[in-house]
């Protein structure tokens, strides 16, 4: 499939059209409903790995050099939802519903709501959503991390090689950096697109969230204090970064979507929800793609249209994921941003972040 041309895309387009969308899904679930009586259905594999507790360091380790990092981290939902989410209503509902009896121990909350740490023989939740929940646990990683080639030797002093070194070391041990976009905003996803079928037809829990890359990273999570000059200014992601962010938040949206139709066995709310959102992705992808014009993003896009979203599909759903996620990297690969102003209209701008930054500590 070559790579559509440039052309103007107008909010109403890449908003998509409401009765176009009305019309394809009630196609769309008719066709989950005939896909029901096609025999039985193939299973999609686990997508959500939890970080190994025995491998966690917590949150205070990373907080003797990220001070403010850590700081505004703890002001979030975040880590909030550490003390907040077993007292909400809503919560207990659910938890009552899946047989849950204690939040903080069961992996069906704790995939994704909170940090795990082996302590003793036992895995004791420390944290919510925290620093290693995003770039993997740190206990054989941290080390490397901080040696900038000796013990006095202070970062602004580390040479260049000892520098490469320094992070093929810690890509080695499992670390996933801020440089590695998609890696590092998939993990938004696992968890903003709800993969637990039983716990949204049986308990109820929404299907997923209304994420968006770049507006739910900009806003009270942010923690950016690393690239500024002096370490003490949350500055925002560049222009280059957030219009990547943006295509990114898009296919990986995608990608998890087709990964949840792929393990759905039903026709219910986790499936319908799903396909509904793998299919407007799709249309959102490919009017971002009008503008940018890239044979990556096209690929995606003509991957994730031949997969049938029904039921009965996993292999074909799954394998889909994939090839969208491959060409994302690829994507990403290609570009660095400077080449995507066109997007700009488009990208949230700080009108929609969610959530004011925090600010460093005095």
């Amino acid at each position: 499939m070559d790579a559509p041309r440039h052309g103007s895309v107008t909010n109403k387009e890449f908003k998509l059209n409401r009765n176009d969308e009305e019309d394809f899904w009630m196609n769309a679930i008719k066709s989950l409903r005939n896909a029901l009586c096609g025999g039985l259905l193939v299973m999609a594999q686990p997508l959500l790995a939890s970080p190994d507790p025995a491998k966690v360091a917590g949150p205070d380790e990373c907080g003797e050099c990220h001070k403010n990092e850590v700081a505004v981290w703890r002001e979030t939902q975040h880590q909030k939802a550490f003390y907040e989410l077993s007292r909400k209503e809503e919560a207990q509902e659910i938890a009552e519903r899946m047989g849950v009896k204690r939040l903080k121990k069961d992996a069906v909350c704790t995939d994704c709501h909170f940090t795990l740490k082996q302590e003793g023989g036992d895995h004791e939740a420390i944290a919510g959503v925290s620093c290693e929940s995003c770039h993997s646990p740190a206990k054989e990683w941290l080390n490397v991390h901080n040696d900038y080639g000796g013990k006095d030797v202070k970062k602004a002093d580390e040479t260049k090689a000892h520098r490469q070194e320094r992070l093929a070391k810690m890509d080695a041990a499992g670390m996933i950096r801020p440089d590695d976009l998609y890696a590092l905003a998939a993990n938004c996803y696992q968890c903003h697109l709800v993969i637990n079928e039983e716990l949204v037809n049986k308990g109820e829990h929404k299907a997923g969230s209304d994420f968006e890359l770049v507006s739910w990273s900009q806003g009270e999570n942010r923690h950016n204090f690393y690239r500024s000059e002096d370490g003490k200014q949350n500055v925002e992601s560049s222009s280059e970064r957030r219009r990547l962010m943006f295509v990114t938040g898009i296919a990986l949206d995608l990608e998890y979507s087709l990964r949840a139709v792929a393990g759905a066995t039903a026709k219910a709310k986790f499936a319908v929800t799903n396909a509904k959102r793998a299919a407007t992705n799709i249309k959102k992808l490919a009017a971002v793609n009008k503008m940018v014009n890239s044979p990556e993003l096209a690929e995606a896009i003509r991957i994730a249209e031949a997969a049938d979203l029904k039921l009965n599909n996993g292999e074909a759903l799954n394998a889909a994921a994939d090839g969208v996620g491959e060409q994302t990297r690829a994507f990403l690969a290609a570009h660095d941003g400077a080449d995507l102003a066109m997007l700009d209209k488009y990208v949230p701008g700080v009108d929609k972040y969610k959530g004011e930054p925090g600010v460093a500590q005095q």
